[in-house]
């Protein structure tokens, strides 16, 4: 199954510790097959933890090669890693550049260079990482099999 990613906004008022209100945007990935899923998944999943009324202001692609999560559940900050792997062109002995979005789930900066450097271990080419930059991303949400839904391989 060939699922996307996609950045989805959430508009909603949220109760300070004041116990004020005040209107927040907060973003998460939502991995579908289609924006209308991907609406769809996201309502359901924030359904739970929003009281009162709320609005998705946006869902877009997030163009993301690859996600890692972290196995420390104290990593609650993700990063976008801009990653160049790097190639020989046979003929003209060039080096060749090709870059990918991942995202990596992260204590903090450091954390987030160990954890894509962790993950990409078993690389068969070289590469090398061109940025890395904290997201507002609260959480992912990952594509879940509905009960009876046949799956496709």
């Amino acid at each position: 199954m060939n699922n996307d990613w996609f950045e989805c906004k959430v508009r909603y008022d949220k109760t300070m510790e004041t116990g004020l209100l005040k209107k927040t945007t907060e973003t998460y990935i939502v991995e579908a097959l289609s924006f209308t899923e991907a609406e769809r998944r996201f309502i359901e999943e924030m359904t739970p933890f929003i009281s009162g009324e709320f609005t998705v202001t946006d869902i877009k692609r997030a163009h993301l090669a690859e996600l890692f999560e972290s196995v420390d559940s104290t990593a609650d900050r993700w990063f976008k890693a801009k990653v160049a792997f790097i190639t020989l062109d046979e003929k003209t002995g060039a080096e060749k550049r090709t870059t990918q979005l991942v995202l990596v789930q992260a204590i903090d900066f450091r954390d987030a260079v160990h954890n894509l450097d962790k993950s990409m271990e078993g690389t068969l080419g070289d590469w090398v990482i061109v940025s890395i930059t904290e997201t507002p991303i609260m959480d992912v949400y990952r594509y879940k099999q509905a009960e009876g839904e046949a799956v496709n391989q």
